[in-house]
């Protein structure tokens, strides 16, 4: 099974869109190239979302279009990296070579499309970690979203929740709390908005 069909798996299968290839003229006019196909697939397939109820994507045609948010991303990302240049890998489009805006995740983290050559169906997934710098993953967008929907889902009952509290808590309130998604894994999903 491939990656893409692994996903849908997991997450489910989208709803009926009515998507057109035009949609994605305009960021790629802004962009001067074209944008990775699985990642345009995908968000033609399922639109600007949540995966997961982590990852949060943008579609040119969404209620938070895509290419208002790039526009955004980028200067102020680009701003902070003449201010301070130590703490940022990579520069951020339009410069040369510069990272290409297309989510984040409400762990504060950013995520951007590396072109780090002509066929973009070969770039890589960089994330501006909060705190923490550039972590580059080297791997299609769709390999990215599946290893971050299974970072969250295989994991114990118990992430979470500080090891010390365990003493504290009865049965029913670990369960509780398992059942209500405050602590363990995290369900595979997509939410559209």
């Amino acid at each position: 099974m491939d990656a893409s069909d692994e996903l849908v798996r997991l997450i489910g299968p989208p709803a009926a869109r009515n998507a057109s290839p035009d949609d994605w003229t305009d960021v790629e006019d802004y962009l001067g190239t074209a944008l990775p196909g699985d990642f345009k697939a995908f968000l033609d397939s399922y639109g600007a979302g949540v995966i997961s109820g982590e990852l949060v994507l943008f579609h040119p045609r969404g209620t938070s279009p895509l290419l208002a948010r790039m526009h955004r991303i980028h200067e102020a990302f680009g701003r902070s990296r003449q201010n301070y240049p130590a703490e940022y890998s990579f520069p951020f489009h339009p410069a040369p070579g510069g990272l290409i805006s297309w989510g984040y995740d409400y762990s504060g983290d950013e995520h951007f499309f590396q072109p780090c050559g002509p066929d973009p169906d070969r770039w890589k997934v960089v994330t501006e970690a909060h705190g923490s710098g550039s972590v580059v993953f080297d791997g299609s967008f769709t390999e990215f979203v599946l290893s971050f929907v299974r970072r969250l889902y295989e994991v114990d009952q118990y992430h979470g929740l500080d090891p010390d509290d365990l003493e504290f808590l009865e049965p029913g309130d670990l369960e509780e709390l398992v059942e209500s998604g405050e602590i363990g894994p995290i369900k595979p999903s997509f939410t559209s908005y």
